[in-house]
């Protein structure tokens, strides 16, 4: 599925946080959203979910129609804690669900939780769970629902180095298999170098550049949008690796 923006608009009351963004994001492709805070990147993911109102287009394979199945894992990811694991991710596949619980709802459940390590928690509670483990319920909640399209809004922030790496190498595998359209937005620009197809830098609403890691996070751009003085090195397996040297 073909996600096109154009000339996007998003404003909370008076305050205009993004004024007028174009961007495409194609099927099969990871796109990470990377960017300061405040840059208007959740914004974003919001106005492409459906849940926040906008100005402009936002078109899927062509029409205004959003997808039936979409994959959505907001920011805050609080709530809801007098509800098991397995609950929760079952939620994901509401609009599948019947008066009962299927044997395929429950075997597509299982096989996220299995995929994400959460087998173990199935029968806890949300409100037991540490910050990190909710997150990676709630990222196979987007998963279970089969989407054709995913919004991911920081999936990894709580979690240590090698969930990130996990749960990114999941979302990648589950792009490519299932042709997905992935949306995700990212604050550690070598994940995002190292799983993205390609990546679009925000900057106070407006998108800076769009395209390749290799071509988009580079000295010159850390410098003017992070102001960040950064050297760029090569990964073992020819990933970029950015290393934040001093602010500016």
């Amino acid at each position: 599925m073909r996600v096109t923006v154009k000339d996007l608009t998003v404003r909370y009351g008076a305050t205009e946080v993004i004024p007028g963004l174009d961007l495409v994001a194609e099927a099969g492709e990871v796109l990470a959203v990377i960017g300061p805070n405040g840059s208007g990147k959740s914004s974003l993911i919001k106005a492409i979910a459906g849940v926040m109102p906008h100005g402009g287009s936002i078109a899927f394979d062509g029409t205004p129609m959003r997808p039936s199945r979409i994959g959505y894992m907001p920011q805050d990811i609080a709530g809801r804690t007098a509800l098991t694991v397995l609950e929760t991710v079952l939620l994901g596949r509401l609009g599948r669900l019947g008066l009962r619980v299927g044997a395929a709802d429950l075997d597509a459940v299982e096989a996220v939780l299995h995929d994400l390590g959460l087998m173990a928690l199935a029968s806890r509670y949300l409100g037991e769970l540490s910050g990190g483990q909710r997150q990676l319920v709630f990222l196979a909640q987007a998963l279970a629902s089969e989407p054709a399209l995913l919004l991911l809004d920081e999936p990894i922030s709580a979690l240590d180095i090698r969930h990130q790496l996990a749960v990114m190498e999941i979302v990648l595998g589950a792009t490519r298999e299932r042709g997905l359209t992935t949306l995700v937005v990212l604050h550690d620009l070598n994940v995002a170098a190292r799983f993205a197809d390609a990546i679009a830098v925000m900057q106070r609403g407006c998108l800076v550049c769009h395209g390749s890691p290799a071509a988009t996070i580079e000295p010159a751009m850390v410098a003017s949008v992070f102001a960040v003085q950064a050297a760029m090195s090569m990964a073992p397996d020819g990933k970029p690796i950015m290393t934040p040297l001093r602010a500016l």
